[in-house]
Formats: structure tokens, C-alpha cells, sequence
């Protein structure tokens, strides 16, 4: 079962990886509300045939766990704005490798809040996280006002906002079927979305180039209806930790993408501090 999960979180997260490239590219076609909507209301749609196809009776989740959902819903929304917001603005390469070599350690440091629980390797593990995310975002050459530039601002959020996704959505599937929680998890993002939409532009019929429709495949049902759900399936079954540490293949996939379809340069304190955030994850999951 666990193999099963382990090929499914690894190609999940190769989806991820090309993500951050795309929504660089489908910002230039829709404002970011109407990105987020679309992506999680055609992800809402082709998750329909999963369930069918499943054939097991849906059953509406406690109100407990529809907190929950809808807590992660808000989360979702939230993260999204702010990662569409990033990569516009900013590079997405960088975005790759911050938010995702960040992630596990902002879910470590949530974890061990609630647990009331930590060790000296974790403190070191989350040491270097901290040092490879201030080397990423230049905090050394720039100082303090790294930290509120626009991108870094966003990518920061994003990191913050994901682990905190991390660490909820694993209580929230403890009583309730994952597939249906994913599900109910698309549809209600999708709703907090169309508060915020420009129907105009949606229903402009030239904003769907071939060249926006490929890409947004790729952020929307790659990344999210396939790299999502399983990143969610993944997580009551692993461990919030555990399943947080398989971000550490994105940021290479991250710059490599940006790098080659972007153009962007792959500078030396992404590497290094993507590096020293990958030892950080593997200190704190392998060594702890």
C-alpha cells in the first residue's frame, strides 16, 4: 500500500515542480480570482468520474469535519491568490524552491505547537530550513526589507498558509473518506472563488489559446486534480511530516522548468539555500 502511495506522491509532485512555470504563464491571460476559481471548479469536474467510477455511496461528513473542509477551503483560496499573485510578480523558479523546501519545516514548527514536543535534531532541522529560506530570499545581502518585497511577501504566505493546510486537512480525513473530503474540499473553494470572479472575462471566448489551455491543464488537472488529491490522500496515511518531506523533489523540477521554458537564471543562493533546506527535511524526518 505504502509503494503504492510512495509512486503516487512522487509523480504528484513532479506536477507541482511544472506547476509554478505554468501559472507564471496562464497570469497573463486571467485575473487571479478567475484562475483560482477555474482551477478548482475543473478540478471539482473531472473529480466527478473518480467517485462514480469508485462506486461507493456518498455519505455528507459530520459537522465537525465540514468545519474542517471549509477551513481548508478558505486556506485554499488564500494560497492560491497569494501563488498566483508570487509568480507574477516574481520569478517561478524562486517560488518553487522557497514555499516548497520551506513547507515541512513550517509544518514541523505547527506540529510540534500542538504537541507540545520537540527534540535538539528538529530544532537543528528547522534551523537550516530557516537558513536555506532567509539564503533564497537574499535576507543576508538585502536585510530585513527581503522580507516584504512583493514576491518574497507572497511566497512567504504561501509557505505559511500550505503548512498550516498540511496539519488540518490531516484531522479533518481521520472520520471521513478521503476522496469525498478532496471532493467537497474543490467545490467549496470553487464557491469561495465566484464571490470574487469577473464573469466578462471568463466568458471571453479569445482568452483560450492553445497556448493558456495547455498550461492551464497542467496547473489545474495535473496540479491539482492529480497532484492535490493525492498530496491529501497521502496525508492521514503518512503523517503530516512524512508526507510534507516528498516536497523536497520539487524545487529542482521548480528551476529546471522555469529555467529552460522561462528563461530565468538559476542563481547560486537558489541552489544553496534549496540544498540546505533539502538536508533540513531529511534531518528532520530520517535523523529525528
Amino acid at each position: 500500500m505504502n509503494n503504492r502511495i510512495y509512486i503516487l506522491m512522487s509523480l504528484a509532485m513532479i506536477s507541482w515542480g511544472v506547476a509554478w512555470t505554468n501559472a507564471k504563464i496562464v497570469n497573463d491571460y486571467f485575473s487571479y480570482s478567475n484562475l483560482v476559481f477555474m482551477r478548482y471548479f475543473s478540478s471539482f469536474i473531472f473529480f466527478i468520474p473518480i467517485l462514480l467510477i469508485r462506486n461507493k455511496k456518498f455519505q455528507m461528513p459530520s459537522s465537525k469535519t465540514l468545519l474542517n473542509i471549509l477551513s481548508i477551503s478558505i486556506l485554499y483560496y488564500l494560497y492560491n491568490i497569494f501563488f498566483f499573485m508570487g509568480t507574477d510578480v516574481g520569478t517561478a523558479g524562486k517560488g518553487g524552491v522557497f514555499v516548497t523546501t520551506t513547507n515541512p519545516i513550517i509544518t514541523l514548527i505547527i506540529i510540534s505547537l500542538i504537541n507540545k514536543s520537540i527534540n535538539r535534531t528538529q530544532i537543528l532541522g528547522i534551523a537550516l530550513g530557516a537558513l536555506g529560506g532567509f539564503i533564497i530570499l537574499d535576507f543576508f545581502t538585502l536585510g530585513f526589507s527581503s522580507l516584504i518585497i512583493s514576491e518574497n511577501l507572497y511566497f512567504l504566505v504561501c509557505s505559511v498558509t500550505w503548512g498550516t493546510v498540511t496539519v488540518v486537512m490531516t484531522y479533518g480525513q481521520k472520520d471521513y473518506d478521503s476522496l469525498s473530503y478532496i471532493f467537497l474540499c474543490y467545490l467549496i473553494t470553487s464557491f469561495i472563488a465566484l464571490f470574487f470572479i469577473d464573469i466578462s472575462q471568463i466568458t471571453t471566448a479569445s482568452n483560450y489559446s492553445w497556448h493558456f489551455l495547455i498550461n492551464f491543464f497542467f496547473v489545474s488537472i495535473g496540479a491539482m486534480c492529480f497532484g492535490t488529491s493525492v498530496f491529501m490522500y497521502a496525508g492521514p496515511r503518512l503523517g503530516a511530516v512524512q508526507t510534507s518531506a516528498f516536497i523536497f523533489t520539487v524545487p529542482f523540477i521548480a528551476i529546471s522548468t522555469a529555467s529552460v521554458i522561462l528563461g530565468e537564471p538559476i542563481t547560486l543562493n537558489l541552489i544553496l539555500g534549496g540544498l540546505l533546506a533539502i538536508i533540513s527535511v531529511y534531518i528532520v524526518n530520517f535523523k529525528s
